[in-house]
């Protein structure tokens, strides 16, 4: 068959494969530099706005004239968060992390809009503003997103932004491939993010992908590294000015977790702080499900009284959620701020750790507001900071934050992140859950220390271990969260307590609720496929979860009926089949649509007796003697063949008690459920898209001609609209006689997946999954299509509905 039998030439399938991992490097570069324009614009902008309102601060101070200073802080961050809603209102799918939208896109769900050059465009502008302005979002989730578009788009050469522009590239028209490039940009915009290209790997591979194969775990792995040296390539050549070295591996940088050497009673960590970090565990995924709970009951709020309302409605909610956590964080850094020794600190009863052996990030980003020299602000210090210098405050400095303080700063942060994440700007969560629990993890190092007296506790690994705690009971990942971290910190010995962490997290948390992208999927009533079913599931079968109400077409169909049933449905396939009749012969010589169609199921039809002729026939040429004379005697032993043939005789030996129907005819109101269910036998499974290419090309014959003067359409041309085929309301068929029929079966899938009805769950489950699936005929013990599956019918949901009525029909 034409349209899905096109093999390649050895040559042609090694410039195939050499394109690829060309593309796949593309793919890598391009994310790195979005990561490197997110982080060099939120620099300049926020080190804008600290430096203007920190001057004026001080200025103030003295004056007494802070409300001015208040009213600077907010006219930036105001203006920003309002820049970025109207990127919003351009392109609605911009608005969050992006990472639901393609975990659901590397499900096999597509979202509209998802992997647009727009989206892209207006998500990585709107994250540098949500960012600079104040807000307790990331730019690491939204670099996910980013990178999976770059991937969608660079592969296909095309846009639906720039349609002018187009180029002849013959490569990876297939949904197949464009899911491929975008667990690629996913990986690359973790890698990116984190410089954690193993843990962006393994991220598209938990989270994303629900087909996956070894080849493309290779390919994934070196987009991810492409991803990741660009962008320390270009970070370290412009932030140090040496290109080349290397030495700013992600957005997001842990810094170097190590004791002081004047203190030799410290330990990273010890086997009794496993047990403490393991009660971390349980609190950081009992405060993860009841952040989900609060985000889950806010984004059903905003579904029923925001989103309904004018856009303009949206942009008001991002501006008040701006001024409260604006005013909110200028009142405690001015109020609630204790002030600290910057000289030194004390580590219990052990020498003093100077400054000079922190690191000169951690060094230049206190903040002195209010307080006398030689102290600083530590909530303001906390406060007013980009958050990753916030991060590095709480892993690399030593008893320098007051239990007080990180206490309150958790509880603020904890709220008004909860209420930020879905409102209509860009917006990740990594960066904020990492905060908030390194605050957590800081404020039990801190108690311990001071009232168990555990002198060899190391702050930095508490407030890590926090960090991921938190980030695990929220997010609820395991094996890809664990690498990014590990990579992050690039320290191999935490590997072993933010696994068990993790893990403690995620089965606390999993108690309660799911993660928050699986909340926030769930929500928008998204068909997700798990990874697997319950065993329960096993009680149903494939024709107790299958959908028996069928829209289909026949091999041989008028245009009228087709154009019908594609404006009438919005099915994406449709099964192609032949009706089984009693009285074949009359309809053959009457009508030569019917006559089309029948004579077509006899030649796809195979029996065991004409497939044996066929064997013996070929048999008789080969050069062996006594191979012949075996056919020749089990030809004499067969009965004579009768006048009629045997596959007549076959067929109409069946008899079937249903009335006939032309295949243009429409379902009628009237029809008993015998008439409207009756047999069909199944030859295969064509598109939508295919069937609309083929009406918006013209390829039919009329029904005075034979088929074979129906126009081919090669492999290539089938394609030439892909990824976007036009709409069937969209194409002017005046031209067109509605008389005319058309030849599907040359562009059919002759043999696609199909279950019998007596399949278990499970095993439809797997192949549905495993195969990459989007619709699974049932066929029955004789050929018949007795029903079909889709991802709907696979939910979670919706099986758990089948197996209630299965007991209760018990």
């Amino acid at each position: 068959f034409l349209f899905f039998f096109h093999p390649l030439s050895k040559q042609k399938a090694q410039r195939y494969e050499a394109v690829k991992w060309v593309l796949v490097f593309a793919i890598g570069v391009c994310t790195g530099l979005v990561g490197l324009f997110v982080d060099f614009f939120v620099r300049l902008f926020t080190q804008l706005k600290f430096q203007v309102v920190q001057s004026s601060v001080e200025e103030c101070t003295e004056k007494g004239c802070l409300a001015l200073s208040l009213l600077e802080l907010l006219g930036f961050n105001l203006t920003f968060v309002f820049l970025a809603s109207l990127l919003v209102l351009i392109q609605p799918v911009a608005a969050g992390s992006g990472i639901p939208e393609i975990k659901c896109y590397l499900n096999g769900v597509k979202v509209p809009g998802v992997v647009r050059l727009r989206t892209v465009v207006c998500k990585a502008t709107g994250v540098l503003f949500s960012v600079a302005g104040g807000l307790f979002v990331g730019k690491e989730g939204p670099m996910i997103h980013s990178g999976a578009v770059v991937g969608a788009g660079l592969p296909q050469f095309q846009s639906i932004s720039l349609r002018k522009i187009q180029f002849n590239f013959p490569y990876f028209c297939s949904d197949r491939d464009k899911r491929d490039f975008v667990s690629a940009g996913a990986a690359a915009g973790v890698a990116a993010a984190f410089g954690a290209p193993i843990g962006g790997t393994l991220f598209s591979l938990e989270e994303g992908s629900s087909f996956w194969n070894q080849g493309l775990t290779w390919k994934v792995l070196f987009c991810s590294m492409a991803a990741t040296f660009t962008l320390n390539f270009f970070r370290s050549g412009i932030q140090f000015g040496s290109w080349g070295s290397f030495q700013l591996p992600g957005l997001l940088n842990f810094g170097e977790f190590k004791c002081s050497e004047s203190d030799k009673k410290c330990h990273l960590w010890t086997a009794v702080d496993l047990g403490f970090f393991i009660l971390m565990g349980i609190v950081g995924g009992l405060l993860g499900a009841t952040f989900n709970c609060l985000n889950k009951r806010l984004a059903k709020y905003r579904m029923r009284n925001v989103h309904p309302k004018p856009k303009l409605v949206r942009v008001l909610e991002s501006l008040l959620v701006s001024l409260t956590t604006t005013v909110m964080v200028f009142v405690a850094s001015m109020v609630l701020g204790e002030c600290r020794q910057i000289s030194s600190s004390r580590h219990g009863g052990n020498d003093t750790l100077s400054l000079q052996d922190i690191s000169e990030d951690v060094n230049s980003s206190i903040k002195t507001f209010f307080c006398p020299n030689e102290t600083y602000n530590d909530m303001a210090t906390l406060f007013f900071n980009p958050q990753e210098s916030a991060i590095l405050q709480l892993f690399h400095q030593d008893g320098t934050f007051s239990p007080v303080t990180l206490s309150l700063f958790f509880l603020l942060y904890f709220l008004l992140s909860c209420w930020t994440y879905g409102i209509s700007v860009p917006s990740g969560l990594f960066v904020p859950s990492l905060l908030c629990g390194a605050a957590f993890g800081r404020l039990v190092a801190n108690l311990l220390k001071s009232y168990i007296g555990l002198d060899h506790i190391y702050s930095g690994t508490f407030a890590l271990i926090g960090a991921a705690a938190f980030l695990g009971g929220v997010v609820r990942m395991t094996i890809s969260l664990t690498v990014i971290l590990i990579e992050s910190t690039n320290e191999i010995t935490y590997g072993l307590p933010i696994m068990v962490t993790l893990m403690v997290a995620k089965w606390t948390g999993d108690f309660f609720n799911k993660g928050i992208y699986d909340i926030h999927v769930n929500l928008r009533g998204v068909p997700l496929l798990e990874w697997e079913t319950g065993m329960e599931m096993d009680k149903l079968q494939a024709s107790d979860i299958m959908e028996p109400n069928l829209t289909y077409v026949y091999p041989h169909t008028r245009i009228q009926s087709l154009v019908s049933i594609l404006r009438t449905t919005v099915h994406h396939a449709f099964p192609v089949v032949t009706e089984n009749r009693g009285n074949e012969r009359e309809f053959m010589k009457g009508n030569q649509l019917i006559s089309n169609n029948i004579k077509f199921k006899k030649s796809s039809i195979l029996t065991r007796a004409g497939e044996q002729r066929k064997r013996s026939q070929s048999m008789k040429s080969y050069p062996s003697s006594e191979l012949r004379n075996m056919c020749d005697e089990h030809i004499a032993t067969e009965e004579p063949p009768e006048k009629e043939d045997l596959l007549q005789q076959m067929l109409e030996r069946r008899y079937t008690p249903y009335p006939n129907l032309y295949p243009d005819q429409s379902p009628s109101e009237e029809w008993t459920m015998e008439e409207r269910f009756r047999p069909l036998t199944f030859h295969g499974l064509i598109l939508r898209s295919q069937l609309v290419t083929l009406l918006d090309r013209g390829v039919c014959y009329s029904e005075s001609q034979s088929s074979a003067s129906q126009p081919r359409l090669s492999h290539a041309e089938m394609l030439e609209d892909y990824p976007h085929y036009p709409d069937i309301h969209d194409l002017d068929l005046t031209l067109l006689n509605p008389r005319m029929i058309v030849d599907v079966t040359p562009y059919m899938n002759p043999s696609p997946f199909t279950v019998s009805p007596n399949t278990h769950v499970s095993q439809v489950f797997n192949l549905f999954r495993t195969m990459g699936l989007r619709h699974l005929p049932v066929v029955n013990a004789v050929g018949e299509v007795v029903g079909i599956i889709t991802r709907h019918n696979l939910t979670h949901e919706f099986l758990q509905a089948r197996l209630r009525q299965h007991y209760q029909t018990i």
